[in-house]
């Protein structure tokens, strides 16, 4: 992946309702001092990128403002106005996708420890295996709240399932999806045309990308590469506290 030719989406639409602070976006809650998308922008800047396409939504002119501090002709932002999903919130980003760009790396905008050697590293192995589509997974002995990964008995992977649709045999997996990918941009858009609602949260989940991809035949991988605490995202006052430097 020519390190110039891929693009950066940042998913940074979300209200936070668990954050207890209704006026200010989930984002832009502060953690050590910043606000939890300043860590993801800092990092996306550091792997030279084409562009960086920030999604924004609840409370977006915040996030506008302060994605100005950066003054950085690189990002961009696009807005998801209502909250239909990740998947949906993906599809936003398209119009402002320059056409030579081949891949798009998906990040969440609440995820502050994520480091730029597991990225790089990351980013290596959707090259080496030619992958179409390379979702970061790591391993956790305690999995609630995540999707898990699902993989058949040669250890191949087969699908995501989210922790809501997810059997009880498929809760017990300890392999999560960190929602960070890397997938080849003609083939996710494609795809994202397809993606139903019909699940418990009646979102367009950018998961069933995946799914779509692997169904079809390309290459997908799961890389088991990340240290599970560099990928928790933030939901909750809990979850906030709970981090650590």
């Amino acid at each position: 992946m020519n390190k110039h030719n891929f693009t950066v989406v940042i998913l940074a639409a979300g209200k936070g309702k668990r954050m207890n602070n209704p006026n200010l976006p989930k984002v832009l809650v502060e953690f050590n001092g910043q606000p939890l998308l300043n860590y993801v922008i800092e990092l996306s800047l550091k792997l030279n990128p084409n562009q960086i396409i920030v999604i924004v939504g609840h409370h977006k002119e915040q996030v506008i403002k302060f994605l100005e501090k950066f003054n950085s002709n690189i990002i961009q932002f696009a807005e998801q106005n209502q909250q239909l999903g990740t998947g949906h919130a993906v599809q936003q980003a398209e119009p402002f996708i320059s056409s030579e760009i081949e891949n798009i790396l998906i990040l969440s905008g609440d995820v502050p420890l994520l480091t730029i050697q597991t990225l790089e590293e990351f980013i290596q192995m959707h090259h080496f295996y030619s992958s179409d589509a390379s979702v970061l997974s790591s391993i956790t002995p305690t999995p609630i709240g995540y999707g898990r990964i699902v993989r058949d008995s040669e250890g191949r992977f087969v699908r995501i399932v989210e922790e809501k649709d997810a059997t009880e045999l498929e809760k017990n997996i300890k392999e999560i999806n960190s929602g960070i990918y890397i997938i080849n941009k003609e083939l996710l858009f494609q795809s994202l045309k397809f993606v139903q609602n019909n699940n418990a949260q009646n979102e367009y989940y950018l998961t069933d990308v995946i799914s779509i991809l692997h169904n079809q035949k390309r290459n997908v991988n799961a890389f088991v590469i990340a240290n599970f605490d560099e990928i928790q995202g933030v939901n909750s006052i809990n979850d906030l506290k709970n981090l650590k430097l």
